[in-house]
């Protein structure tokens, strides 16, 4: 596997919704530089696996196809980034409280459109259960996984929920599942110890300023 590839493995899905963690397969927009994850179409199939979006068996059938039209697999790795900037968008503006742009929805629509009508339901475990009807072989299946989860979230009252993370240049969406709805960070280990190093910095910072200006005066 290359560093990239394992890049994506070490990947931390904190986002509590599979649309979430998919707009968190970047930071440090506008310029993502070393942490863009998805550089190929082999890296969002990678990035399914991980994310449960797809089965081990799905993303070799999928790799498999990808590798014999690569032109076309190219082409839903431009899709697959588009959708994700423009979920993004859409997920961050609710989380300050803003609307979305229309832009952005008519591309959001477009992928759940084309994603429900590979959906049937199907007999399952004595009961009925979603498929995706002839999409074996479909290199959009994990698109179509993504706008699924991102219909139902903002459709939902969870969408209330969806905050995006303080930390310094970190624009990670997460669900917020604390009891008074406080969490201000998309995973305590980083961008939360990140914080607290930077303001003890900063009261060191001003502690050393005054006294050095108490021994001047």
């Amino acid at each position: 596997m290359s560093d990239a590839k394992g890049q994506i493995q070490r990947l931390k899905l904190v986002g509590g919704a599979l649309c979430l963690d998919f707009a968190n397969t970047t930071g440090w927009r506008p310029d993502p530089g070393d942490e863009e994850y998805l550089r190929d179409y082999e890296d969002v199939v990678v990035w399914a696996a991980l994310a449960g979006a797809a089965s081990e068996t799905e993303a070799r059938r999928l790799l498999r196809r990808a590798k014999s039209d690569p032109e076309r697999a190219r082409a839903v790795h431009a899709r697959a980034v588009a959708l994700r900037e423009a979920l993004y968008r859409i997920l961050s503006a609710s989380a300050a409280g803003h609307l979305a742009g229309s832009r952005d929805i008519d591309a959001v629509n477009q992928v759940v459109h084309d994603a429900y009508r590979h959906l049937c339901i199907a007999p399952h475990d004595g009961g009925f259960a979603w498929e995706w009807d002839g999409a074996r072989d479909a290199l959009e299946l994990p698109l179509w996984k993504v706008a699924r989860s991102a219909a139902d979230l903002l459709v939902s009252s969870e969408l209330r929920r969806v905050r995006e993370c303080s930390g310094h240049r970190c624009d990670w969406l997460f669900l917020d599942a604390s009891r008074n709805r406080s969490r201000r960070w998309c995973d305590m280990a980083n961008c939360g110890n990140r914080a607290k190093a930077r303001r003890n910095y900063e009261r060191r910072r001003e502690i050393t300023a005054r006294v050095g200006e108490a021994r001047g005066a």
